[in-house]
């Protein structure tokens, strides 16, 4: 124990793993077959086969994963390697894990993952498409083409796991980056063969379209049934204050009236100052209503701004608020941000 955790504090959680990784090799078998025996053979049960959602597992699994990629990273481990991560996403995602499995030797990888698409552990099928995301978050790029997992996402959109079924959301949504008529092709598919239970295909689609939508992508707009041109009037933006200090909360209100039958996605951007003084955009949900012709709503929203965020830095300068209904930009306002 002292061994591991002696240098935990000058090290952040991926060094962490690795670290740990390191010291399992101080004992366990030097023989790769029979290390991974010790593994499996030391392995808690799986995860509660009856949840089926927010059950990743616990991160202290997540070392052995490493040292799998470390030491059974070859042609004749390859077979061993894969059954031991195979137990070990039944405890903790291997998403990461495997990714360099499938760069290192991607046929054999993604026929295995053809196989566990089908497996009965919804831990195990959602590691084929949380595996293969292209922009599958801390984790390196992989070098197979990005439309190539489409297969393996065919099988399990039909998935009766929302565990599973988010994966592959999140997974059409790192596509649609890179390539958005793939993403709204594919869907379309999906929805003509009506494998998925229609309420849960409908919250996969918006979910795999939620860039899309932020960027005002029109056929994206109305895959989820709204126009990418509304006809609607919008009042300018009220707020609240017109400078706010990080922790605190900045309030704006503004009215919406539609000229037709509209129904209608509201979000907002804020343009952030960067350290350098350039901006830089993040768009916020609101909500979606539906209003007639000649009705009108009053929207009210708070944004708050936390301060010492860990992911996020507030800088002093002009910021801006700017409406975005079905991706089309209306009204906007300043404030300043004042940073001690």
């Amino acid at each position: 124990m002292r061994q591991t955790i002696t240098k935990f504090p000058q090290l952040e959680l991926k060094q962490r793993i690795a670290h740990i990784a390191s010291t399992l090799e101080d004992h366990l078998d030097s023989d790769f077959r029979v290390a991974a025996r010790q593994i499996t053979t030391a392995l808690p049960p799986p995860l509660d086969p009856t949840r089926n959602d927010d059950d990743f597992g616990d991160y202290i699994f997540a070392p052995l994963g490493e040292y799998v990629v470390r030491h059974g990273l070859t042609k004749p481990h390859l077979k061993l390697s894969l059954q031991t991560l195979k137990q070990l996403t039944m405890r903790f995602s291997m998403e990461d894990a495997i990714r360099y499995f499938i760069n290192e030797f991607p046929y054999p990888t993604f026929t295995e993952l053809h196989k566990w698409s089908k497996d009965k552990n919804y831990h195990v099928r959602r590691l084929v498409s949380e595996g293969t995301r292209p922009r599958l978050p801390w984790s390196g790029r992989l070098k197979t083409d990005t439309r190539r997992p489409l297969e393996l996402l065919g099988t399990l959109h039909a998935d009766p796991t929302r565990y599973v079924t988010r994966s592959i959301a999140n997974h059409m949504n790192d596509i649609a980056k890179a390539d958005p008529a793939l993403v709204i092709k594919t869907l379309k598919q999906w929805h003509r063969l009506k494998e998925q239970r229609p309420t849960e295909l409908q919250w996969m689609t918006a979910h795999s379209l939620r860039t899309l939508v932020k960027q005002g992508d029109a056929a994206a707009l109305r895959m989820l049934g709204y126009r990418a041109h509304p006809k609607v009037a919008v009042s300018p933006v009220l707020l609240s204050a017109k400078s706010v200090k990080p922790g605190e909360t900045l309030q704006f209100q503004f009215n919406v009236t539609a000229e037709r039958d509209e129904r209608l996605m509201i979000d907002y951007a804020i343009d952030f100052v960067k350290a350098n003084g350039t901006m830089a955009e993040k768009v916020f949900k609101i909500k979606q209503i539906e209003l007639a012709k000649g009705e009108s709503k009053t929207i009210t929203k708070r944004h708050p701004f936390r301060a010492n965020a860990t992911t996020f830095t507030l800088y002093p300068g002009t910021h801006r608020i700017t409406l975005q209904i079905n991706g089309k930009r209306y009204s906007a306002a300043t404030f300043e941000m004042q940073v001690d």
